[in-house]
Formats: C-alpha cells, sequence, structure tokens
C-alpha cells in the first residue's frame, strides 16, 4: 500500500484476533518510533507495555472494559516523563527545574507525537491499533497500578493487535475547517453549519442519533458521550493527580 492510500484510508482498529505480537516486533515498533521528534531531544516520555492476561484485567476496568481494551493483544501506556531526566540532571551535578506545568506541556506533547508514530509503524506493520481516550479519565488509577513515580503521568493510551475485521469508516470535516493561510479563519455561523454538515448527514452518525434519543449530533456529544459535569469531575481529578505527582503547584513560582 503506497504512503498514500495508506494515510487516507486507514481506520481504527478495535476488534482484533488472539495472535500475539511478536516481542521482537513490538520492540521493533517502539525503538523505530523513538526517532520522532522530541523537546530539546530529551525524550520526555516512557511507554509501559501490558501484555500480561492477569495485568490487562487489571487494568481494563480503568479503560471502562472497552472492547478495545479488554480484546487487545497489548495496551501501550504512554507517559509524560520528567522523572528520568530530572534524575539525570541531579546525578550530573545540575539541579533540574522542571516541576512546572510548562515542562508537563513539553513531555505532553513529546509523548503524544511518539504514541501517533507507534501507531502509524504498527499499521505499516499489520497491525490494528485504536486510541483510548479512557487513559485521561482514570489517569490516577493507571498511575496506581503501573507504579508511577513522581513526575510521571499517562496521557495517552494505544491498543494493539491483529485486526479481526477491517474497522469502521469514519468522516472528517472538510479540509477548508482546519488549515487556516495566513491567520485564523473566525467563521459565521453559516459556515460552520455547512463544516459540520459531513458529519451530521453521515450515516453511524444518524443512527446513533437515534439510538440515543437526540435530535441532532451535537447533542450527543454534549449531552451523552462528554456531558459537562463528566468533564468537570475528571478535570478536577487529572488536576490533583498533577500536584501529586510534582507538576502543579498552588503558586507556580514555587514560593
Amino acid at each position: 500500500m503506497s504512503a498514500t492510500d495508506y494515510f487516507s484510508k486507514r481506520r481504527t482498529i478495535r476488534n482484533y484476533t488472539d495472535r500475539p505480537i511478536p516481542e521482537s516486533l513490538l520492540k521493533s515498533i517502539v525503538e523505530r518510533a523513538m526517532r520522532a521528534p522530541t523537546c530539546g531531544n530529551m525524550q520526555l516520555y516512557t511507554i509501559i507495555a501490558t501484555q500480561d492476561p492477569e495485568k490487562k484485567r487489571m487494568l481494563t476496568p480503568a479503560h471502562f472494559n472497552q472492547p478495545a481494551a479488554v480484546g487487545a493483544n497489548v495496551i501501550l501506556t504512554i507517559c509524560a516523563d520528567y522523572n528520568r531526566f530530572s534524575r539525570w540532571c541531579r546525578l550530573s551535578d545540575a539541579r533540574p527545574g522542571f516541576d512546572n506545568f510548562l515542562s508537563f506541556l513539553s513531555a505532553t506533547a513529546d509523548a503524544m507525537i511518539i504514541a501517533q508514530q507507534i501507531a502509524t509503524i504498527a499499521e505499516t506493520e499489520g497491525l490494528g491499533t485504536c486510541y483510548l481516550g479512557t487513559v485521561t479519565y482514570n489517569a490516577a488509577r493507571i498511575s496506581e497500578l503501573l507504579e508511577l513515580p513522581e513526575l510521571v503521568v499517562p496521557v495517552a493510551c494505544l491498543s494493539l493487535g491483529y485486526p479481526a475485521d477491517e474497522g469502521e469508516e469514519t468522516e472528517r470535516l472538510p479540509l477548508e475547517a482546519v488549515l487556516h493561510l495566513e491567520k485564523y479563519n473566525n467563521f459565521s455561523d453559516e459556515e460552520i453549519v455547512a463544516l459540520f454538515k459531513s458529519k451530521d448527514d453521515f450515516p453511524a452518525n444518524t443512527r446513533y442519533i437515534a439510538e440515543n434519543n437526540k435530535e441532532t449530533l451535537a447533542q450527543v456529544f454534549t449531552y451523552i458521550r462528554y456531558p459537562k459535569e463528566m468533564n468537570e469531575t475528571f478535570s478536577v481529578e487529572f488536576l490533583e493527580l498533577l500536584k501529586r505527582k510534582g507538576f502543579l503547584k498552588d503558586d507556580p513560582t514555587g514560593k
């Protein structure tokens, strides 16, 4: 498959066969992904592979037991990690100053970049992947299960396995919705409606609206999938975790 075909036709895979992923392949995928760009070449990430059935059984409730997690051959938890780099600094007679929110953002960017690099390489090797968005919902529980130390926070999660099906087709916004030339294009109300029409009219989405007894797709997103109350609850929990992990202080100056 050409690069053009791969990127234009790729799909998320949530159902996997029982075929195991060879350890050599998993290591090769991650090693190649490590060539991804990184903040200051500090490589502010750690990837934890969960493959043991019992450990997966303990981890999957944190991902709401969704099929993509339960049936995965491997669950990769990608963490923003300033612990390793800070320890190296101290051992090298340097004083690290990375226990702050800006450093967390830098490490999160590194983690997300390598996560996508892993997904792309894995898919070109014939594997299926699925991002598990629940990682930030239950970051504290995942952190506990994986015994993450200070300055290490889970920010992305990928399930990997050999595909049991082709996955579901999904729609995308038109190019002009996301590519703005020279300056931000603050669309009119009419333009916003037009840009989202492909999502509103997509057959799977119209079924989703009916199944949830709503009138619009936007109502499904705001009242069913990502309601305000849930967002606020998990926001508080995640901010508390950042405090416990040393990335967030009541006084950002540390005084």
